[in-house]
Formats: structure tokens, sequence, C-alpha cells
């Protein structure tokens, strides 16, 4: 398997780097193994059924590049597991690493009781920030209602029903009155011609997800003009924009941007406070 799927040259990026552990997870995944499973189960042979199973998952993962995510369904983040199908962008975020640290040291965690999260898919960011800060109630938006069906599915499994709750919304349309000590959004950021050398993977993705005008900028242009009316005194705006980046800088020079750095890679996410998008904007 690893061997046909490096010959295939498919593209990791989804969940694994590389064909070694795609592969792996396919075998798993058939097999019904825990990855927490004792090594003893690696020598275990598959039933002619599950056998089955992993070749018909692997000529999909190589003859139409479905990726690895939506052929299991599920996928991790923030150390939680989630469910995922085409509705959603798979989970890939370095915001992963920012909710486990609690968004130490630009926050207090203490005084965090109100979030939103923007642009919601999965609800993988929403769900790990309400796990991650217990005392507070979080809002997971998004515009697709079938984004919203599975963050629902989500939820529900990670008992977070109470403490999370989905609004369909443009943006901020829907969330007149309301306000928040931290704003995170990993909008739609892709340009139109990052879109067109995109890999074929990504073709199972929702266009709606991914493509955000001409240079990728208009959705964190909405963010930019709009959030500071929904955020709390010193509460934070954090937005993915990846490799829009550079565009967005050429955009917004005035604009005191904090890009983060990440231990464990990924880039492209800023932080900026409600003060700062104030007296930018003033």
């Amino acid at each position: 398997m690893e061997r046909r799927l490096r010959r295939a040259r498919v593209f990791f990026g989804h969940g694994t780097d590389n064909a070694r552990d795609e592969a792996a997870a396919l075998v798993f995944h058939a097999m019904q193994l825990s990855h927490g499973a004792p090594s003893s189960v690696l020598r275990r042979r598959g039933t002619a059924a599950q056998r089955q199973c992993i070749d018909a998952l692997l000529e999909r993962r190589i003859g139409e590049r479905v990726p690895l995510a939506y052929l299991t369904h599920e996928t991790w983040f923030a150390g939680l597991r989630f469910y995922v199908d085409e509705r959603v962008l798979i989970p890939r975020s370095p915001f992963a690493e920012l909710i486990e640290r609690r968004f130490a040291p630009w926050i207090d965690a203490r005084r965090v009781t109100r979030i939103l999260d923007l642009g919601t898919g999965s609800g993988c960011i929403a769900l790990a920030m309400a796990k991650a800060l217990p005392r507070a109630r979080v809002d997971a938006v998004d515009i697709d209602a079938g984004a919203l069906e599975v963050a629902a599915i989500n939820r529900r499994r990670l008992r977070l029903t109470r403490r999370v709750r989905l609004i369909e919304s443009d943006h901020f349309a829907a969330l007149s009155g309301e306000s928040y000590d931290i704003i995170a959004s990993n909008p739609p950021y892709v340009g139109q011609r990052e879109m067109r050398g995109l890999p074929r993977e990504y073709r199972h993705e929702p266009e709606l997800a991914l493509a955000s005008g001409r240079a990728g900028l208009d959705s964190v242009a909405v963010i930019l003009r709009q959030a500071a009316r929904h955020l709390r005194p010193r509460g934070l705006l954090v937005v993915e924009v990846g490799n829009t980046e550079r565009a967005l800088k050429r955009a917004y020079p005035r604009m005191p941007f904090t890009w983060l750095d990440f231990e464990r890679g990924g880039g492209g996410v800023f932080l900026m406070t409600r003060e700062q998008l104030v007296q930018t904007a003033d």
C-alpha cells in the first residue's frame, strides 16, 4: 500500500504527510483497530472482507484522489476526534496549538466567557475551544447549512450541546448585539490563481469554504471591518489566512497584525486586539 501511494504521487496534507502513515490509517480504519491498541494487533491478519475494504479504499484514494479523512469520515484536531464528510473542510489548522495553550499569553483564560468561531465548518475550532475553556459559551457560525449539520454531529458526540450554539449566518449578519472575548476564524482565503493550482484532493472540499475572491481577501476584509463592534474591551481577534498573508499585508499596510509562530509548523495566523482594530479604523 505504501509503495502504491508513493508511486501514485497522491497529495498528503489532509491529516497525514507521508505514504506510510496514510496506509496505516486506511488499514486501521478497515480493520476497526484503535490507534491506542497494543502492538500485538499489528500481527493480526485481516479477514477477506477487511482486505476487500482496504483495496476499495485504496482505489478511491488513488483513482479519485479522495482525501483520507473523507474515506474514513474521521480526523483529529486538538486531541479530539471529529466526524467529517465532503460538506466541510478537513481540519488542519495550526489553531489547534493555540487552543491547547488556551490562547496564552494573549489573554487570561479565566476571564473568557464568550467566544465566537466564524466559519465553523465541522465545528472543530469551536468545540476544541469549548473543551479548552470550560467557563466559556461558544457561538459557532457558518453560512452553509450543510456544514452546520456536520458541526451538530460533532457537538453531540463531544457532549457540548449546552455550551456551543450553532448559528447560520453570513459573517456577523445574525449576531446583532452579541459581543465576545475572543473571535476566532479560519475563513475562506484562497485566491483565484491559487485555486486553479490546488492538487486534485482539494476539489473534494467545498469551494465555498476555500475560495474568497480574486486575491483571497473577500472574507477577511469583512471580518476586519466588522469585528471590533462584536469584541469586548481587551478582546482578541485571531484569524488564519494561510498563504494569503503577503497579500493581506499589502492590502492593509497600516494594520498592526501580530503574526503567530507555531512549534508544530504552519503559519498565516494573525492576532489583533479590539483596541488595535478601533484605533486603525480611526
